[in-house]
């Protein structure tokens, strides 16, 4: 389903109960994250929020996208599943064998829906420029400020357009942009997306890059513009999939070589110039939940912005989960698994990625098992897929469990785990704002196979019968005898998942490494496979936070610290290490960020006005709970 525009879908979540507007005033300088950092944990995504008293004349939406529900109305399917289904009825029916001129005939059909799919660029102005700034200047339009320590204001929903100065091929990304004046932002993409390499490819040839940001318009073109196409695959071929009709493209009025959507609410035209010097950019509180720190990022100059008469102007915010783009991030896993099927790996079943791993930290993957070794075959085609190059964490499972429900998940993983011989380490590409990595955008993986096993991937562990005491017995005893242990779940064992999360205050260089060894050394420990090491500030007895922080944290080939048993050397227990990394302690050579929270002041201000927001009881912070996690006051943590 094509939404006409943004005030149409606007209008459709306000008619399905799925918004709320704002009249009292907020400030878009940290009290419109701040509330929506309230109302997106709230349970099952809150409500999508439109603030109508900004100081500025347009209004704000956010968490448009905050929900299932939400997700599905903006692209226009009753759920999230049906879009993967017919991609994989599409790509069944072209493949199929074509035996008779009929079969062929019954082709034509589909052939023609994909060409009226196809974006096509219309002759004159479209309603993204119903006004013309006559001076532009981006800071008229209510740029949000997220976090206290975010370098400035971020354009944070803007979809972005490039093109292939050789090709004129079209890439539409999303990548975030702060706000330095009224006519300069930066532009941070980063070394592996398709516009960074438009971007060379202009600077070789010592040319400015026309640019161009559509802001609003169809939901479907900022979900498109986050989604993993290979390179070649226009994003504007997804969103005319997706919505069922083409994209209508118009020229933009001073870089007429970019086409941009005629119902987007805003376009930002302008240029970036090869032979700038770059801008310092950042801090930017993530989607990883924490700062990522500042570097060196193309500017971007403006040189129009038009708008239409009624624009909104989308933002989002993104930190510790969950968040609004946990949502997008479903979509993409749903969507996109059946071309993960169809394409390189035909044995996988379905697909999770846990909200609490931020997407690429980690990725559950269902198979059906056929044979010894498969497990790996799977593990080597994903990490070499797309952007699931940038996975830290593959969990893989078999046809015979459900991988959504994680306790049946967890109990079966370790049931078929030999922490000796089924779990792998490699290395290889990560996401530039992984901060546990020691080289940037460079670090370890583990893949760990919990697949039910041929006779010929077992080794015998010689660990048959063993079991362990109550669970309070292992954490009393823990706690006893390790005094820089300040806090230890066991409560998993009682699960039949024989897996422990420690919370240390690391002291020493070497401590997890020699704390896991004097652990899996004492003989009620004997059967725990596997430990997991976090900061003594956190909660191990809160799961999500607990994985949330450990995922984070960790480099799994560096991090990772097997015992081996003297009288058992096919069996062993797996630590590893999710604290934060330190010259002091671990010879870790990289600034590491802090974590988000939003500050006293805010909070307080919102706390204030709440009864007046219309937003109904009472909600706390959520940073309230984070604020003893804290390293100090700053983005970045001082080593």
């Amino acid at each position: 389903m094509a939404w006409k525009d943004q005030q149409a879908f606007i209008d459709a979540l306000e008619m399905a109960g799925e918004l709320v507007r704002i009249k009292t005033y907020v400030d878009p300088h940290l009290e419109i994250a701040e509330i929506t950092d309230r109302i997106s944990k709230s349970g099952g995504g809150g409500k999508a929020l439109l603030f109508e008293n900004t100081g500025y004349d347009f209004p704000v939406l956010m968490n448009a996208y905050g929900s299932e529900r939400r997700m599905c109305m903006a692209l226009g399917v009753s759920d999230l599943d049906e879009t993967a289904r017919e991609i994989e009825d599409l790509f069944k029916m072209i493949s199929a064998p074509k035996e008779s001129m009929l079969d062929k005939l019954k082709l034509l059909p589909k052939l023609g829906a994909f060409a009226s799919w196809m974006p096509a660029v219309k002759k004159g102005r479209g309603a993204c420029q119903e006004v013309i700034m006559t001076t532009p200047d981006i800071t008229k339009v209510p740029v949000i400020t997220c976090w206290p320590k975010d370098g400035g204001p971020f354009v944070t929903l803007p979809v972005i357009h490039t093109k292939d100065p050789h090709t004129q091929s079209r890439n539409v990304g999303m990548y975030r942009m702060q706000v330095f004046g009224p006519t300069l932002t930066g532009m941070h993409w980063h070394k592996h997306k398709v516009s960074a390499k438009h971007f060379n490819e202009y600077k070789k040839l010592g040319k400015k890059m026309p640019v161009a940001v559509a802001l609003g318009g169809d939901p479907v073109y900022a979900y498109s513009a986050t989604a993993p196409l290979p390179e070649n695959v226009d994003e504007y071929m997804l969103a005319g999939f997706l919505r069922k009709k083409k994209v209508e493209l118009v020229k933009c009025i001073t870089q007429p070589e970019i086409e941009v959507p005629a119902d987007a609410d805003f376009i930002i035209e302008g240029y970036v110039d090869p032979a700038d010097d770059l801008i310092w950019e950042g801090p930017f509180g993530d989607h990883t939940g924490y700062y990522s720190l500042p570097d060196w990022y193309p500017r971007f100059h403006i040189t129009g912005i038009t708008h239409r008469k009624n624009a909104v102007y989308p933002a989002t915010i993104v930190g510790i989960p969950p968040q609004e783009d946990a949502w997008l991030g479903k979509a993409t896993e749903r969507i996109f698994l059946a071309p993960i099927k169809m394409t390189m790996v035909p044995e996988i079943m379905d697909m999770d990625m846990p909200v609490e791993g931020v997407f690429h930290n980690l990725v559950i993957t269902k198979i059906n098992k056929e044979y010894a070794g498969q497990g790996q075959k799977v593990m080597n085609a994903m990490w070499g897929a797309g952007q699931m190059m940038f996975n830290k964490i593959l969990v893989l499972a078999d046809q015979h469990i459900r991988i959504q429900d994680y306790s049946a998940l967890a109990r079966y993983v370790f049931k078929n785990l030999n922490p000796v011989t089924d779990v792998v380490f490699s290395s290889g590409p990560m996401d530039v704002l992984d901060h546990s990595c020691s080289k940037m955008g460079f670090g370890g993986k583990m893949c760990i196979d919990g697949t039910s096993k041929f006779p010929e991937e077992i080794e015998e562990d010689g660990l048959s019968g063993v079991s362990l005491p109550p669970a309070s017995q292992i954490a009393d005893r823990l706690l006893q005898q390790f005094s820089e242990i300040k806090s230890v779940n066991a409560l998993l064992t009682e699960q039949d998942i024989p897996c422990l999360i420690v919370g240390v205050k690391k002291e020493r260089p070497g401590h997890i490494r020699s704390l896991h060894s004097s652990i899996a050394s004492i003989d009620f420990c004997r059967g725990i496979k596997m430990i997991l090491y976090v900061e003594h500030t956190v909660d191990p007895l809160d799961l999500p936070t607990a994985l949330w922080r450990f995922c984070n944290n960790l480099d799994p080939k560096r991090d990772q610290h097997l015992h081996r048993y003297d009288d058992a050397h096919l069996a062993g227990c797996l630590g590893l290490d999710g604290t934060r990394k330190t010259k002091q302690h671990d010879n870790f050579q990289r600034d590491w960020p802090n974590i988000i929270v939003a500050n006293e002041a805010t909070i307080q201000a919102v706390d204030e006005k709440w009864d007046n927001l219309n937003l109904g009881p009472f909600i706390t912070s959520p940073s309230l709970k984070y604020k003893d996690q804290l390293y100090g006051s700053e983005a970045i943590v001082d080593q």
